[in-house]
């Protein structure tokens, strides 16, 4: 296959950040990465472009890290509570997932992308739960917060014993299955 380098102008996700010399297909360069002004051929020229490509990309980076950090400290001060509405024994009807925690950190003036939030499995349970926000490579939080229920917890209704034999009439059983014949 034919291949080509180019040099990056922004970051592409799985491939490099700006100011990167890589190698991809020559048609992945000439069909994708050339006409959105992604990247740029790697000429004499363009090699000038790096050092500056590399400076902007390693300040860019820094105040992502700094910013993460900030955001970092503010989550860390941060406590959310659920209330949802619970059944018999204490069983939820729904579940908290991370679009729920996001929307509760909007609402606390959080801004937050939800693809950071790393919420396995939504939780079904009442208690104090918590999740884990990466927010840099770097920096990652976990956040707790507390599942409460917003009505009295009904204890569950234990069924009613059966009569001894499983029948009420008379104790007997009948087979269902006919007698062989022999």
């Amino acid at each position: 296959m034919a291949t080509s380098e180019v040099l990056l102008v922004k970051p592409v996700e799985g491939l490099g950040g700006e100011g990167d010399q890589v190698k991809v297909r020559a048609g992945y360069a000439r069909n994708y990465l050339l006409p959105r002004k992604i990247a740029v051929p790697v000429t004499r020229a363009n090699r000038k472009q790096i050092d500056v490509l590399k400076a902007r990309r390693a300040e860019r980076e820094q105040t992502e890290l700094t910013n993460a950090q900030e955001l970092g400290k503010k989550l860390e001060k941060t406590s959310l509570a659920f209330a949802v509405k619970t059944g018999e024994g204490g069983r939820m009807f729904g579940a908290i997932t991370a679009n729920d925690l996001h929307d509760k950190l909007a609402a606390s003036g959080i801004e937050l992308d939800k693809r950071k939030i790393h919420l396995f499995t939504p939780v079904k349970t009442l208690g104090k739960h918590t999740v884990k926000i990466k927010l840099h490579p770097d920096v990652s939080v976990e956040l707790p917060f507390d599942v409460v229920s917003e009505n009295p917890i009904e204890p569950a209704a234990e069924p009613a014993p059966a009569e001894k034999g499983g029948h009420s009439e008379g104790g007997e059983r009948r087979s269902e299955r006919r007698p062989r014949r022999e």
